[in-house]
């Protein structure tokens, strides 16, 4: 499809889920894409990490893709760059902070040559693809969890779209200067035909609180522990958070550890850029173990339960970090929903070893950088779209928003899916089709359909089992050779091979007389499994190998 004399919006991913964000714009025969973002994996895709929209929909219009705005360096918003971005072959447009995460990523990939990226460090007009591009692009900064997090203004000759990326309100951000409530309303005073607003937090009837408030209850909860070993996990690109705990470092006399390469590679790339510019000086592990104990602030990776991270390491006393009886672990950040069982086992490790830990539940020690209901009835008293498009998040927070938006006065509300494609102008806002999506994954090294039959095997060897079943040669009286693998058995595991053996047999025979339906190979394929059902109740994958006469 391309776009007529109108402008358009469609979600290739990040629209009935939290996470893999990729938007489009398509205005007078052109697309603009928002963000190229990923997710990871969760154990519906075993041995799989990394999930990414599938973009078959605008590769095959790459020619009319005039570039790629990406609004913060969260890896739901730019983890997808290294692995599409060359194929796409447009310019990427990024703020500092970003495109030097970016770049990090494309060098890592041996791309940093292949993909033109452009460094926006104002904030003024910019135009994607250059002269006779639709699209007229403006960061606009606002407070999240990440430094530079950014809306965008898409400006189009059919009217001017406020693409919020991930936001929240803040009076005391820590990091960066957000756009003030009078320049969000100057944006409004201008016109604003739609808001494509973030969803996460719609059902938070209350704000979603200052990182302000964090320092202070920090500061508190890290001075109450004198004497004791404290960790404190968030999520590494929080560069505010870790604004917070540098500070917190100094007003507590305790010098700083960090543990974790992420948290490593974004401090560097951070004071690179002008944050963190009085971040205490880092001690390696050796010197913070041979501190007195109430010396030290250790910040570590891990916090969502990722094993080969360092607070899981510590929890195993597997990490030069150690922790003892009393030593206080907080966790500085909320749980991603999946992640519950993970978490709640490294708390487990902890508390058996009768180290405590602390968590935002019960003291204000990690506040969320999304926007609550009383953040979105903000906005839109500012903004005054015409209309509102619900992005970021599940279908009920979409659906949630829609009606937030309506209860304020929104004239036109649209709820949109990955694969909608919306009409937002000319005449009444609306879908007017659907575009094919869907899920690729990184697979090892090879990007495949998530619905694939790879994955479906995968997920059927490890729901039930596997049986191989090698048959001898045609002439040979040999008994068949088979073997099992994660079948419930344990002890019994070698009489069942026997009675298998004995089942695959007989209905070799059967086959080979022609008194049997099936040829040899599916006869001794559902003899194996009918005997492995019988004995365990599973219904494995069964594998028969025919052995040739040479």
């Amino acid at each position: 499809m391309t776009p007529g004399k109108e402008l358009l919006f469609l979600a290739l991913g990040g629209s009935g889920e939290i996470g893999m964000n990729v938007n489009l714009y398509g205005c007078d025969g052109k697309w603009l894409m928002v963000d190229l973002g990923m997710s990871f994996a969760d154990p519906g895709y075993p041995g799989v990490d990394l999930v990414f929209a599938d973009l078959e929909f605008i590769e095959d219009k790459a020619e009319d893709l005039v570039g790629i705005v990406l609004t913060h360096a969260h890896e739901d918003h730019i983890g997808a760059v290294p692995y599409f971005a060359a194929d796409l072959d447009v310019p990427l447009y990024a703020t500092p902070f970003t495109a030097e995460l970016v770049l990090r990523k494309l060098q890592e990939a041996g791309l940093e040559n292949a993909v033109e990226l452009n460094i926006i460090d104002h904030l003024d007009d910019f135009t994607p693809g250059g002269e006779g591009s639709p699209f007229k692009v403006r960061y606009v900064p606002l407070a999240h969890s990440i430094a530079e997090g950014n809306a965008v203004i898409v400006d189009t000759p059919h009217g001017r779209v406020f693409h919020t990326g991930d936001w929240k309100l803040d009076e005391e951000p820590q990091i960066g200067a957000p756009s003030t409530p009078d320049e969000l309303r100057e944006i409004g005073d201008g016109g604003v035909l739609a808001l494509v607003c973030d969803s996460t937090n719609v059902f938070n009837p209350k704000p979603s609180g200052s990182e302000g408030g964090v320092l202070t209850a920090l500061q508190a909860e890290v001075a109450r522990h004198k004497g004791k070993r404290v960790v404190v996990t968030t999520f590494a690109s929080n560069v505010a958070r870790l604004q917070t705990l540098g500070q917190v470092a100094w007003d507590t006399g305790r010098q700083l550890c960090v543990a974790g390469r992420s948290l490593d590679r974004i401090i560097d790339v951070a004071q690179a850029n002008g944050y963190l510019a009085d971040f205490p000086p880092t001690i390696d592990f050796d010197t913070a173990m041979a501190l007195p104990r109430g010396e030290v602030l250790i910040i570590a990776t891990g916090g969502q339960g990722e094993p080969r991270a360092a607070l899981a390491r510590i929890a195993a006393e597997n990490h030069p970090i150690e922790l003892t009886r009393g030593d206080v672990v907080l966790f500085s950040s909320r749980q991603i929903p999946g992640n519950e069982l993970a978490i709640g086992r490294i708390m487990n490790q902890l508390a058996l070893r009768e180290i405590t830990t602390i968590t935002d539940r019960g003291e204000l020690i990690h506040v969320s950088g999304h926007p609550g209901r009383p953040e979105l009835e903000a906005l839109y008293g500012w903004i005054r779209p015409e209309i509102l498009v619900p992005v970021h998040g599940e279908a009920r927070h979409m659906r949630e928003q829609v009606r937030v938006g309506k209860a304020a006065g929104i004239p036109s509300q649209v709820f949109q899916m990955n694969g909608d494609i919306v009409r937002l102008a000319p005449g009444k806002p609306g879908k007017i089709g659907e575009a094919r999506t869907g899920r690729l994954v990184l697979d090892g090294d090879i990007i495949v359909p998530a619905d694939g039959e790879a994955i479906a095997e995968r997920r059927r060897l490890a729901q039930n089992g596997h049986v191989n079943v090698i048959l001898p040669p045609k002439r040979s009286k040999a008994a068949p050779l088979i073997t099992s693998i994660g079948l419930p058995l344990d002890e019994d595991e070698a009489d069942f091979l026997a009675e298998a053996r004995a089942d695959v047999q007989a209905a070799v025979a059967k086959a080979k007389s022609g008194k049997g339906r099936d040829s040899v190979v599916e006869a001794a394929r559902l003899a194996a499994r009918r005997a492995a059902r019988r004995w365990s109740g599973k219904n494995p994958q069964v594998t028969v190998l025919e052995f040739d006469e040479e």
